[in-house]
This record gives structure tokens, C-alpha cells and sequence, in this order.
């Protein structure tokens, strides 16, 4: 049975097109839609299965950053950060991160403890206060921590989120406006330039159907992909902007490594690596590596993984983590804006927003957590050409409509709950509803009290209407 392309419902003419559904697209489309303009966003995959899913899960400053001395961009990040576990209490919340330093470490414990004031006197002191705790009360927080040469810690306060999740509900919330649509597994093939407008060429992967559609303005929100499609697309002299670094992380089973808080290791080759337990698993990342050239639907390499595990056992050595103890593992590619210096470690998160026509907007850079004022920046320069009053505080209202199924919350995996996942939630694969409706990577991180196949077995028949297909034959 085949089943129709939501491609073919959409309108022939929109104010703006917007392509990317990740999180920066999904913030655009959000923002645009609260000031009333009607918005299209296209996504190629399903929205956030890229870079904006392929995150180490937090929203922070990057206290990393102090050392670049990029206070602006730790002031911004860590304002919305706090923001953020306003608006979104339910898919983010607040937790300390524990910083263990050692004799031979690159930056001693009084130093830490200044960039640790430093980082809440920049969140204009919103951050839990900080602390720094001695030898033995850092062991007695964090198990299997090794001992030799530890002279104590820092703890700090970020957040933890579910990166899908929230650019979903970031898309959901911009869907209010009647006028506005969102359409995922549908890719930009072509475009052609009429006077002041855009012909675009639209494609569902899912279904083969084309479709072409006009805008008077095209916002380009495509991340790492960004070189790749204007070279592809051709419509503007394009040079390269971006140096795209892929990032990999690892989840462990709580077995494998029972701690109770996140901990920020330090290796002495400058990089930083997260340990973050969450929801009974535990999250290790991140690399940063030069990636291959397709950047779609990438993993962790063997490499990557032997870096994380080797890191985890030098620091937790009592563990004798395995690579049996990985759940799973991901990757996604960061979309670092060019700066004088190659050096990707020191590359700065600020974003930069190109305009290369008066209604061409492509915006390049940034990080996950400061994807508002991102947005914002695209959103007031459109309004302000359409003679819109614009106002940033729109987007500083929390989310209208949450998940069926919420990422810390056990009691809303249900069946019922799965199935208005799938009529409300733009599902159209059923690997769509797995990972980011419900937050499952892979079948070893199944853990309800049915089986994996008892648990569909009831809805089959749903599954198989929805999907045009029954999966679980697959």
C-alpha cells in the first residue's frame, strides 16, 4: 500500500521555506510562526536525526570556552540555558558536574575554582552556586574515580536534555500557526531564481513524489551540510565557510560504570570528555576528528570508540570498562565556522548568519543550546523586510504542546500513548518513532516490563495502517 506524500497538500506559495529541520531550522520555523508569518520547513531525514540528535545531551555555557576567553558566547549560552529549564522543565533539568583534577593536570584546583565563579558570575549567579570539594569527599561522590594523585574536584551546575525531543516540540510549538507546515524525509533538489523569487524544487524520499514550490525568501538552517548543498545547488558564488569536526560518543550500560553524577574528564591531549548517567545508562563523549566525506547517517569509528573507552578506564580504572559494556553508540558533525587558525579545539561556537541576496539567509556555526538567539536573528530581519513588528520575548514562552511519550518520565511509555505518538508527532518510518519519539537507539536500550516485540504485537495492526507496511516483519 502506498501512502500519500505530505508533499502534495502543501500550498504552491509560502512567505519563507526554510532548509533544515534540525534544531537552529526548527527555532527559525518556531519564531517566524509566533509572529505570524507563514513558514515551510523541509528536513531531508526526519527532523533532529542528524547533528541536533548527535549532541553530548546538555544544554551549557561551555565552560571550555573560558579559556578562549569567549565570554560573550558563555554569557549567552548559559541565559538560555536557565531559560530553557524554565520553559522546558520537562525534557531538560539541572544537574552538578563533577570536574576531578589531579597534580599533573593542565589547570590546578585554585584555577579551577576561579573559572568556576567565572562561569556563574556570567550566568548573573542563575547557576546553582558552585563548589570544590576535597580528595576525600570527591570518592566518596563518585565511584571507581581513581585515586592516585587526585587533589579534589569542581562541581558545577549545567543541564541535561533530550536533544531530539526538544527540537520536535520546538517544531509542534511552531505549528500553531494553521498556515505553517513542517515536512520531514522531503529534500531540496533544485532551485531556480525568478525575479525576486524562488523556485524550489521539493522531492519525498520516502515516496518519489515531486513537487515544486515558491517562496519570496529561503532560510538555509543546514548545519555541516551547508558547503555541500550550495555547491550542489549552485544559486549564488558560494566559497567553503564551515570546518566540520565529527564528534562520537558511547553509551554504557549503568552496570559497566554506577555513578550517580555527571563528570568532566580532562585528558592531557586538551580535549574534554562527559560521563553522564541518564535514565539508568550512561553517555560518554565526545572525539573530535576529521569526518569522511558523507556526512549523513554517520557513527562512531573504531578509533573513536578505543579513545573513549581507553579515556574512561585511565580515569576510572577499578571499572575495566569493555566494549561488551556499549549499548549503543552515535555520532554527528559539528558545524564549526572557519576562523584564522585551523585549530578545530579552539574554534569559537559563535554563529554567523550569511546573506548573499537580500531575501537569501543561511546561518552557519553556533551551538545547540543558544539555538533561540540563532533563530532570532534570521526572524527579525525577515519581519523587519515584511514591516512586522517583532519581539523576541514570543519565543520566551514555554512550549504549547509535549511529547506523548517525555524522556525522564517512565510513566508516559504506554501504547496509548505511543499510538498518539504516531498520529501527532509527524511520524513517517517507524525508525522515526524508535529513536525520537521514544527515545530508543537501539534494542539494548529497551528496558519496559513487555518484551520489545510483546509491546508491539499490540498495536500491529495500527503499525501496519500507518506505515503502509507491517514492520515488525522487516
Amino acid at each position: 500500500m502506498k501512502l500519500n506524500s505530505p508533499l502534495l497538500e502543501a500550498e504552491n506559495h509560502y512567505p519563507v521555506l526554510i532548509v533544515g529541520g534540525g534544531i537552529v531550522g526548527a527555532g527559525i520555523f518556531r519564531d517566524l510562526s509566533l509572529h505570524g508569518v507563514p513558514s515551510l520547513l523541509v528536513e531531508k531525514k526526519d527532523f533532529s536525526s542528524q547533528t541536533s540528535q548527535s549532541s553530548s545531551k546538555m544544554l551549557h555555557g561551555g565552560i571550555r570556552y573560558l579559556e578562549n576567553l569567549d565570554f560573550a558566547l558563555v554569557f549567552e549560552a548559559l541565559h538560555e540555558k536557565n531559560l530553557w529549564l524554565k520553559l522546558a522543565p520537562h525534557l531538560c533539568y539541572e544537574q552538578p558536574f563533577y570536574m576531578p583534577v589531579y597534580k599533573d593536570a593542565l589547570r590546578p584546583l585554585w584555577m579551577v575554582k576561579c573559572g568556576l565563579f567565572l562561569y556563574d558570575f556570567l550566568s548573573s549567579f542563575q547557576n546553582s552556586p558552585h563548589q570544590t570539594n576535597n580528595t576525600a569527599k570527591t570518592l566518596k561522590d563518585i565511584k571507581h574515580l581513581r585515586e592516585t594523585g587526585l587533589t579534589g574536584s569542581g562541581v558545577y551546575y549545567d543541564a541535561i536534555v533530550d536533544d531530539a525531543k526538544l527540537t520536535l516540540e520546538v517544531i509542534y510549538d511552531g505549528l500553531t500557526h494553521k498556515a505553517s507546515q513542517a515536512l520531514n524525509h522531503v529534500a531540496l533538489e533544485s532551485v531556480e531564481i525568478e525575479g525576486k523569487l524562488y523556485k524550489c524544487h521539493l522531492k519525498d524520499g520516502l515516496t518519489g513524489d515531486m513537487r515544486m514550490i515558491t517562496t519570496d525568501n529561503l532560510v538555509f538552517a543546514t548545519g555541516p551540510f551547508t558547503d555541500q548543498l550550495m555547491n550542489k545547488l549552485d544559486i549564488v558564488k558560494w566559497a567553503p565557510k564551515l570546518l566540520p569536526s565529527k564528534g562520537s560518543h558511547l553509551w554504557l550500560s549503568k552496570e559497566a560504570l554506577p555513578i550517580k553524577h555527571p563528570v568532566v574528564l580532562t585528558p592531557k591531549d586538551g580535549r574534554v570528555i562527559f560521563v553522564i548517567p541518564r535514565n539508568g545508562r550512561v553517555l560518554v563523549g565526545t572525539t573530535e576528528v576529521q569526518p569522511e566525506e558523507n556526512f549523513f547517517d554517520i557513527d562512531s569509528s573504531p578509533l573513536e570508540t578505543d579513545y573513549l573507552i581507553h579515556n574512561i578506564n585511565e580515569y576510572f580504572p577499578s571499572a575495566q570498562v569493555k566494549k561488551e559494556d556499549i549499548l549503543s553508540t552515535f555520532a554527528g558533525i559539528r558545524p564549526l565556522v572557519k576562523a584564522d587558525s585551523g585549530d578545530k579545539g579552539k574554534t569559537a561556537r559563535e554563529h554567523k548568519l550569511f546573506q548573499p541576496r537580500s531575501n537569501l539567509y543561511l546561518m552557519l556555526g553556533g551551538k545547540y543550546t543558544t539555538f533561540r538567539t540563532m533563530a532570532s536573528d534570521v526572524a527579525r530581519e525577515i519581519c523587519s523586510k515584511a514591516r512586522i513588528p517583532y519581539s523576541s520575548n514570543k519565543t520566551k514562552q514555554p512550549l504549547k504542546r509535549p511529547s506523548a511519550v517525555l524522556p525522564f518520565d517512565p510513566t508516559t511509555f504506554t501504547i496509548e500513548n505511543v499510538q498518539k505518538a504516531m498520529e501527532n508527532e509527524l511520524v513517517r518510518t517507524f525508525e522515526d518513532l524508535l529513536i525520537r519519539r521514544l527515545g530508543i537507539p537501539s534494542l539494548d536500550h529497551w528496558d519496559h516490563e513487555l518484551s520489545f516485540e510483546e509491546f508491539f504485537k499490540e498495536i500491529e495492526p495500527e503499525l501496519t495502517n500507518h506505515f503502509g507496511i507491517n514492520p515488525l516483519l522487516k
